[in-house]
């Protein structure tokens, strides 16, 4: 017999993390569409932000809420600075050259993290509900819940942005077509840099959200690698595929570990590749 309340809760709980995938997903795919470059450091900037609003909680003692505004800022300022000192003069070189460039960065940002606080985990100062929360009989983790509501609305957020502003207008055409937009007067290399500085704010974002549901360690930024089964199963270049594919992904990992168990996570999203 099925345990439908069993399966309800399990299923609420992928989809919460299968959020967080599509919120870092959109980072990826950010950056993919409009400089071509494939991103492995993704995950050890989001590792990184997390501990940069840490260190601003625990370290220095401010709020919540101050802590996540400057932690996104100083995540701006390093999407800015990895573009300009890293990426741009790679630009003209082979893909797999910058593809090694990314996967050092992220070694680079491991080191320099571990450097600063220490190799041990670390907890997040609580800054979202801990009361229990149910849908109908359905148990839901307060965390998961309102992580899973911030992802959406920044999700949703982004894509009106990026439909009907004038920057999200030029990021479109330039990950369409860079020739193009430099004939019709667009500022190719502008709007690479202020796909890397939005890449890493969103990054920074689920950086917090996923600290605050299961800590931090210098380890977490293996959760970039889930993101990037998720945006080459939706679509290296598709949003819209990157936001399915990691509610599907999320859902998946649940199921088998709560069916299989914790160890067969990686093994079933892994195959879905």
């Amino acid at each position: 017999m099925i345990d439908w309340l069993f399966l309800t809760e399990v299923s609420l709980a992928g989809l919460g993390s299968g959020g967080l995938y599509a919120l870092t997903g959109i980072a990826f795919v950010l950056i993919y569409k409009a400089t071509k470059v494939v991103n492995l450091a993704i995950g050890e900037v989001l590792m990184l932000c997390a501990y940069l609003f840490f260190g601003f909680t625990a370290g220095l003692a401010l709020p919540s809420w101050m802590a996540a505004i400057l932690t996104l800022i100083c995540a701006g300022a390093v999407g800015w600075g990895i573009e300009r000192a890293l990426i741009r003069p790679m630009l003209g070189e082979s893909p797999i050259s910058v593809f090694m460039l990314t996967i050092g960065l992220g070694s680079i940002l491991v080191g320099v993290v571990e450097l600063l606080w220490g190799a041990n985990p670390q907890r997040l100062r609580e800054f979202m509900s801990t009361q229990p929360l149910f849908l109908g009989e359905a148990y839901v983790s307060a965390k998961t819940a309102t992580a899973f509501a911030i992802a959406a609305a920044v999700v949703t957020g982004f894509l009106v942005l990026f439909r009907f502003w004038r920057g999200g207008v030029a990021l479109r055409a330039t990950a369409t077509d860079q020739a193009a937009a430099y004939s019709v007067g667009i500022d190719v290399p502008k709007v690479f840099s202020i796909s890397w500085v939005i890449g890493c704010v969103i990054a920074a974002g689920a950086g917090m959200l996923v600290g605050a549901i299961g800590g931090i360690s210098p380890s977490m930024g293996a959760f970039g690698l889930t993101v990037l089964v998720v945006v080459i199963v939706g679509g290296l270049d598709s949003v819209i595929g990157a936001m399915i594919a990691g509610l599907f992904i999320g859902v998946m990992e649940a199921w088998a570990g709560a069916f299989l168990g914790g160890e067969y996570k990686p093994l079933v999203t892994f195959s879905l590749l």
